[in-house]
């Protein structure tokens, strides 16, 4: 059921009639951005606004502006006071455009209806480059997933070439990576000081665009890394892999370096990031005055899927520290897990349960990985300047504190809440933290937290991503090996039989990861059907940029080691491989024996 509103002044206004609603005479800020607007704090825009709002800013936002017109969605408001915000949204536009076969989607989740075509391929680029031919004198600033991931020299897989930061290929004034609540704080607060915006290049976590002979803007705390520059890059790859090797070592460190790297006659910098949000940081975000509701502009259109999949759910911690090769959550929300207090979490569940459609039931409990709540290391002094990419792989880290009994606390203390009939744990957990066979630490609260899990949190399914089975290739995704899902599972199936659940357990799997062949999917097929598993819950590996594994996908080698590294490149060799996943739903002999005569491997 649709429930129906009219505007107020607690809305955020998207229409010039919603401003003189509010009597605004001008905007400090307007937004732009790819999505439908919902005011919820798992939408990056709607997060954004309403911090600008917080600072005691006037903030409206165009969703979904038309760019094919007569651009009048551009220019309904007029100039800013400040600037012009621009996100792509939630998430990568090619990302929800293609599928890893780049052939295009039929729908949009986060448009109403999942209908396609409001917004265009690379929404960032398209929408600043409007705003600056018709605004010029404005400083336009760019973030979001979109804007963050492509911050330096990139390799675009829908182009299938690399391609310069996005701020050259935009012209952005700014990009503002990472979540971005600290960074856009701290720009209002100098620009309310009176500080020109032409003078804010050392905000800690964007990045801005000098001409290339230009010195580095001073700041004596900050340590310069040089990258090689763009053009080099194009003509050698493993300048390129020395590059990225750079950019993750220092993604992961919490005191890191500035970098810089040129292109033509400018040169791109990315300031060192903010230290990660403490809790009431993070608290302060989460306890803005958003409506949990799509904007009242969508009270007559169909349904956002993006929101109906969230609309009951809460984020509890961001951050990941697992590290995996082919994610891009830790070079954008960070390593370091940046949680919530309980009360803010508590406060936010009161608030679900007064929406008028909620039933009961809250569909999530989670973060990137449902199971790190306050997880940090023991001493904070050595993660400042650790660099691993992951702090559980190759091995958990000793300095790791992974009790689940917070967590364990937490859920309990939510199915005592008023009007919560079941809270489910819909996010995926890490299982490799509960097994003592892998982290060391693990014991009773692990033991505990995992049986609290299955009889009182799960829908049906429980959802974890053992990617694969095949050694080397969870080597290269930097995932622990598959001996430990088939513990999991016993211990699922255990604690199914014992409380009489019609439980099952829900794998993700990778195919065509980089370092995959035929020979490998084969080898899945044998081990999941051992098991007794059909995936479903299946990917062919999709690069986006600036992952380890995509960097591997373009070049071919491990930058780390230098070794060559196996890729399916091409569509239908990605698509064979994905195949292997559905052999039930096919003769199995058949396409068996086709796939191994293609491999040139024997089938008995």
């Amino acid at each position: 059921m649709k429930t129906q509103h009219i505007f107020d002044n607690k809305w955020l206004p998207t229409t010039k009639k919603e401003i003189d609603f509010l009597g605004w005479n001008e905007i400090d800020v307007i937004l732009f951005s790819g999505d439908a607007y919902v005011d919820h704090p798992s939408f990056g825009p709607a997060v954004i606004v309403r911090v600008i709002e917080d600072e005691g800013f006037r903030v409206a936002i165009v969703p979904q502006p038309n760019w094919q017109d007569d651009l009048r969605d551009f220019r309904k408001f007029g100039k800013p006071k400040c600037f012009f915000g621009v996100t792509a949204g939630n998430m990568d536009s090619m990302v929800n455009h293609y599928t890893a076969s780049r052939r295009l989607r039929s729908d949009d989740a986060y448009t109403p209806g999942g209908k396609t075509g409001f917004r265009p391929d690379y929404p960032t680029i398209v929408y600043t480059k409007i705003l600056k031919e018709i605004f010029p004198d404005v400083p336009v600033i760019i973030g979001g997933i979109e804007a963050s991931m492509r911050r330096l020299t990139h390799y675009d897989y829908w182009k299938d070439k690399l391609e310069p930061s996005i701020l050259l290929s935009s012209g952005a004034d700014m990009l503002i990576y990472g979540m971005g609540e600290q960074p856009v704080r701290e720009l209002l607060r100098l620009l309310s000081k009176g500080i020109p915006f032409s003078s804010l290049k050392t905000i800690p976590q964007t990045s801005i665009v000098i001409k290339r002979d230009e010195p580095l803007p001073l700041h004596k705390n900050w340590k310069d890394i040089t990258l090689h520059p763009f053009e080099k890059c194009l003509k050698d790859k493993n300048l390129f892999a020395e590059n990225f090797v750079k950019f993750e070592k220092e993604s992961n460190r919490i005191d890191s370096a500035r970098l810089n790297e040129t292109a033509g006659e400018l040169k791109v910098i990315i300031n060192p990031p903010f230290p990660p949000m403490e809790e009431e940081d993070a608290d302060r975000t989460f306890d803005l005055p958003y409506m949990y509701l799509p904007h009242p502009h969508y009270n007559k259109k169909e349904d956002i899927p993006a929101y109906e999949m969230i609309k009951y759910s809460v984020n509890i911690h961001r951050g990941c520290f697992g590290g995996c090769s082919f994610c891009a959550i830790a070079a954008h929300q960070g390593k370091q897990i940046v949680s919530r207090s309980e009360r803010s979490i508590l406060n936010e569940i009161d608030k679900i349960v007064a929406l008028p459609d909620f039933k009961g039931y809250l569909s999530d409990l989670g973060g990137p990985s449902a199971n790190m709540y306050r997880m940090k290391g023991r001493d904070m002094k050595l993660c400042k300047v650790c660099s691993r990419p992951s702090c559980i792989w190759p091995a958990v880290c000793k300095n790791l504190n992974t009790s689940h009994k917070e967590l364990t606390d937490l859920y309990r203390k939510v199915d005592r809440i008023k009007g919560i009939k079941k809270s489910f744990i819909g996010s995926g957990i890490r299982y490799d933290l509960l097994f003592p066979e892998w982290n060391k630490s693990a014991g009773r609260n692990e033991g505990e937290y995992l049986e609290e899990l299955i009889t009182n949190h799960v829908s049906g399914r429980l959802k974890v991503a053992p990617e694969h089975t095949s050694p080397h290739v969870l080597s290269y995704m930097r995932k622990v090996q598959f001996e430990l899902f088939r513990k999991l599972k016993k211990r699922f199936d255990n604690i199914r039989t014992k409380h009489d659940l019609k439980f099952e357990l829900i794998p993700y799997f990778i195919s065509a990861h980089p370092g995959c062949t035929d020979v490998d999917m084969q080898d899945l097929v044998a081990e999941v059907k051992s098991l007794g598993i059909k995936p479903e819950q299946v990917q062919d590996f999709t690069p986006t940029p600036m992952t380890l594994s995509t960097l591997m996908y373009y070049t071919g080698f491990d930058p780390y080691s230098g070794k060559k590294v196996y890729v399916a490149r091409n569509i239908e060799d990605k698509r064979r491989q994905k195949e292997y996943f559905f052999w039930y739903k096919k003769d199995p002999k058949a396409i068996t024996l086709k796939h191994a005569r293609r491999s040139g491997r024997g089938v008995k």
